[in-house]
């Protein structure tokens, strides 16, 4: 077997690290997951973590940039693909809302981490930060996708994002406190009275 370099092992051990952490926080919760367990699900002491992400939420961020960029690349993929404002929506609804429990959990995560950094102004920032940027590259996409078809938002594209982002995730949250709610119902309904139909418009 080829060894690797310093810096190859350096980077083995950053995406190791990370894929322990979201496996560890899905899991647990970003409240109750600690660094020791997260460092134990990828085979190191809590002194990997701290040395690769400063800690927990460091954590965290380095998962939300990985994802943003997985999400961004499925999403473009998806909407090249579109040639009508259904196929359009329809590329914006995840096909697993309706039951898909690692979201549900996640969604969940995600709030506990939310309420966490309102105490940590630094952390705060850094999430928001990536979070506009990724944001801002989904409404780029999506603006030349709604040009090519013809589509013209009932509101402005930047707060459809937003408004994508939180629906979601909200609804991830609903779904898991009460099964029975038509999660794809709500989340395409909206989508098709944000994104008129072009063929009705006078």
């Amino acid at each position: 077997m080829t060894r690797l370099t310093r810096a190859e092992q350096q980077q083995l051990t950053h995406e190791k690290l990370i894929e322990a952490g979201r496996t560890v926080l899905v899991r647990r919760g970003f409240l109750a997951a600690t660094v020791e367990e997260i460092a134990a699900e990828a085979g190191y002491t809590r002194g990997a973590v701290y040395k690769h992400f400063g800690g927990k939420e460091g954590v965290w961020l380095a998962i939300i940039d990985a994802r943003a960029e997985a999400h961004l690349d499925l999403l473009k993929a998806a909407l090249g693909k579109a040639s009508t404002r259904d196929d359009l929506i329809a590329a914006l609804t995840p096909k697993t809302i309706a039951d898909d429990e690692e979201a549900a959990r996640w969604s969940r995560t995600t709030a506990e981490f939310a309420a966490a950094v309102t105490r940590l102004p630094e952390t705060a920032a850094a999430a928001v930060s990536a979070q506009r940027q990724h944001e801002e590259e989904i409404v780029a996409v999506l603006d030349e996708h709604c040009r090519r078809l013809g589509i013209t938002p009932a509101v402005p594209l930047p707060q459809v994002v937003v408004l994508l982002g939180a629906l979601s995730g909200g609804l991830a949250l609903r779904r898991g406190v009460d099964p029975d709610t038509d999660v794809a119902g709500v989340l395409a309904g909206t989508l098709a009275a944000v994104f008129p139909d072009p063929r009705r418009t006078p």
